[in-house]
């Protein structure tokens, strides 16, 4: 006789989101290898059972945890695209602390579970291309012009600039931090001017 599928919770639930939240907050607390059905329960005030109702097993939990950040950082991408400066509103996504930082529990994850690898590599890749798309619509001309990076080179070099401020600051490192701040930023003068609008 076949073995009916276990029920999981709804995607929209309220449960699941708070589930999801105690997770995050545990993540960031203590890091990725702090997570477990109890701890995040724990956290959730909530018992270990209802969290196996919505995610069956922890890489369910920590995958649904990849996607819910990568959907964040889609919708970061696209509001730095519609501000008045789009070029230094993406800088600023890249260099945001509190999503760098636990992109990089995430990172660290997906050394060891294979799931959570494949998910990030695919959502970076398309993230990495939509930046690049965003550099080539508003810079492209001028970057070609003055013999600069290609807007995909250009994404990958802010991107770990980004990276390397965040993580070396969060273990107190910052020599060089604000020359590199300063060298992005005077390029950026240079090659994308404020608008009218940002100046006043």
């Amino acid at each position: 006789m076949a073995v009916a599928p276990r029920r999981v919770g709804a995607e929209n639930s309220a449960t699941r989101a708070l589930i999801l939240d105690a997770t995050e907050q545990l993540i960031r607390e203590e890091g990725y290898a702090a997570v477990s059905t109890r701890r995040v329960a724990a956290k959730a005030g909530l018992k270990p059972s209802l969290v196996h109702y919505y995610f069956t097993t922890t890489d369910d939990l920590l995958l649904a945890m990849s996607r819910r950040g990568a959907e964040e950082s889609d919708r970061m991408i696209e509001a730095a695209l519609r501000a008045d400066d789009p070029v230094r509103a993406l800088w600023a996504f890249l260099v945001d602390k509190s999503r760098i930082a636990i992109a990089l529990e995430f990172m660290a994850m997906a050394n060891h579970r294979s799931a959570i690898r494949a998910h990030m590599a695919e959502h970076c890749e398309a993230m990495r291309r939509r930046e690049e798309e965003i550099f080539a619509h508003i810079l492209g001309e001028r970057l070609a012009a003055a013999g600069e990076i290609a807007p995909a080179g250009l994404s990958l070099v802010l991107a770990g600039i980004g990276r390397a401020l965040v993580m070396e600051g969060g273990l107190g490192v910052t020599a060089g931090h604000a020359e590199a701040r300063a060298f992005v930023e005077q390029w950026l003068d240079r090659l994308a001017p404020l608008p009218e609008k940002a100046k006043g």
